[in-house]
């Protein structure tokens, strides 16, 4: 004789929001596991793009060379830059508001009459914001069309981003300056650079969700101190 079928019983409303809740977790686990997918690779397309930049042997002639401060390679690389004459004048962004021009000069082994004619020094610029904000006050007032952005390799996609952004008419050639330490890939493989990358991944990535809003009036940048202060 057949078995009648038993009857189901109803999901309680507190069966149904547990059901809700796991499956929540769920959609929010995956959607974490894509955020950090996302992150990762992000971080290792930025550190290989890194990595592969190289110092050009001979760079275009342009009107004039901006340097980022913040490492002894950067200042003589532009100091360089400037003797072969790849542009007319050169701006230092950054600088220690105590340091002396005399000290810079002597720092790069420039000649007195070269510092004296063609370099202009910026000390109001506290980071790379001000950095863009104070080469790009610097830059239109010359009028300049073409300028050679020199820092280092793992700095350069983050001011290049922030400078593209002030000065969208003005064709900015890179110059990554690659210390002795960081070729041939060892940068992919030492601790401290690898922190050095991964912190410097974290800002270009606020640098871009920064971009969403509207920087205004170059003039207002809140990293500098005050207007440009030439030397």
């Amino acid at each position: 004789m057949a078995e009648a079928p038993r009857e189901t019983e109803p999901h309680s409303p507190r069966d149904s929001q547990a059901n809700n809740h796991r499956r929540a977790g769920r959609v929010g686990l995956a959607g974490a596991l894509l955020v950090a997918l996302v992150f990762i690779g992000g971080f290792a397309w930025f550190a290989n793009q890194v990595s592969l930049m190289t110092t050009p042997a001979d760079p275009p002639d342009a009107d004039a060379i901006v340097v980022l401060t913040g490492g002894h390679f950067r200042l003589n690389a532009a100091v360089d830059l400037l003797r072969a004459g790849k542009g007319e004048r050169l701006l230092i962004s950054g600088v220690n508001p105590v340091a002396r021009a005399g000290d810079l000069r002597r720092a790069t082994g420039a000649e007195e009459a070269l510092f004296s004619c063609c370099v202009d020094i910026d000390r109001l610029a506290l980071d790379t914001v001000g950095n863009a904000a104070e080469s790009a006050k610097w830059i239109r007032a010359h009028a300049y069309k073409t300028v050679i952005v020199v820092t280092n390799n793992y700095h350069m996609p983050r001011s290049l981003l922030e400078m593209r952004r002030l000065l969208a008419e003005t064709a900015l050639l890179p110059y990554p300056v690659i210390a002795g330490n960081a070729k041939d890939g060892v940068l992919l493989i030492k601790p401290d650079a690898l922190r050095v990358l991964f912190t410097e991944y974290v800002k270009y990535l606020g640098a871009l969700a920064r971009g969403a809003w509207p920087y205004g009036d170059s003039g207002n940048g809140t990293t500098s101190r005050s207007d440009l202060a030439r030397r």
